[in-house]
């Protein structure tokens, strides 16, 4: 168990101490983490408890614990993963449609956090204790390709590869009506939606940056096939982008409506990453689903897209053999 101690200098007067503890852990340590250790106690200012809001003053003597959080209860479940990669650092897995990735206060149960619980014994504390281990995360009734750091380490290393949108992420999306145009960017910020905060919605002027590149694949009578990439990583962006230019995502009834398939056809076909000890540069694939390649069987069209966008690759980006457990 790690213990840090240190007098508050000029630089850190008036500043709130969740932000200066985590300026002081260094590179790697979230502001959400050095919160998470002030409210269990884990931090003292001149010998006592603080609150996470608590302004610095300079000379203040600060006392840091680096303990694991306490520990949320989430149980580990003996549900099967489909496992593209792992090693000690990551495990690359194919989430279905369906999956919540974490729990969620009141539903701490059949989670991809449950599954990996069971699968991996333990896993790094990330700041948040229904979200050990996780990175990024994909909505409920998106599938596709996600990674999980299985140590401090590569949970350090990762969350800094997406801070600095360094990973790369695409997906394969059906979307309602005809695109247009072959090749095309939306950027435009988002922000939660004011009445709904369930919601995301286009703010240009208040909103976070958010980019999603689109390419035409097929077009069909009714819907269009795309494929997308990010370079931002807002909660829900694709799903509002393709909304905003007036082709929402096929069976989205929170962004368009249902219809044409029983959930979002929206999935993360790729993911790549440089790996958290090595440093090399590694991708992962995820085949689309059998229900979203129905629906394209379904418009009576032929579809000549390669085998790798209809029905993925029976290998990952390592030529290792993709596996269930």
């Amino acid at each position: 168990m790690k213990e840090l101690r240190f007098i508050v200098g000029h630089e850190g007067k008036g500043m709130r101490i969740d932000k200066y503890v985590a300026l002081k852990l260094g590179e790697g340590y979230s502001r959400v983490y050095a919160r998470s250790l002030i409210e269990g106690s884990f931090v003292l200012v001149n010998g006592g408890e603080i609150k996470p809001r608590y302004i610095a003053k300079e000379g203040d003597e600060v006392f840091v614990r680096m303990s694991a959080v306490e520990k949320s209860g989430i149980e580990a479940e003996d549900i099967p993963l489909k496992i593209l990669y792992e090693d000690d650092c990551v495990v690359v897995v194919d989430k279905p449609a369906g999956m919540v990735v974490h729990p969620a206060p009141g539903n701490k149960k059949g989670t991809l956090v449950n599954a990996l619980l069971y699968h991996c014994a333990d896993l790094p504390d990330s700041g948040n204790e229904l979200r050990p281990g996780i990175v990024h995360r994909l909505d409920k009734d998106t599938s596709g390709v996600l990674v999980a750091a299985k140590n401090d380490r590569a949970l350090r290393s990762l969350s800094k590869q997406f801070r600095k949108r360094a990973v790369k992420k695409r997906y394969i999306a059906l979307v309602t009506g005809r695109v247009g145009f072959d090749n095309g960017v939306v950027d435009i910020p988002l922000a939660r939606n004011v009445l709904n905060r369930q919601k995301m919605a286009v703010a240009p002027e208040k909103g976070k940056s958010a980019r999603t590149v689109y390419h035409v694949v097929k077009r069909f009578h009714d819907f269009t096939l795309l494929r997308l990439e990010l370079e931002t990583g807002r909660t829900h962006q694709i799903r509002v982008h393709m909304r905003h230019i007036g082709h929402p995502v096929l069976g989205d009834r929170t962004y368009g409506k249902a219809g044409g398939m029983a959930r979002q056809a929206l999935h993360a076909e790729m993911i790549g990453f440089s790996h958290p000890d090595t440093g090399e540069y590694m991708e992962f694939y995820s085949p689309v689903p059998d229900d979203i390649i129905e629906v394209i069987r379904r418009s009576g069209l032929p579809c000549e897209i390669n085998d790798n966008v209809t029905r993925g690759t029976k290998k990952n980006g390592h030529g290792l053999e993709n596996k269930a457990v």
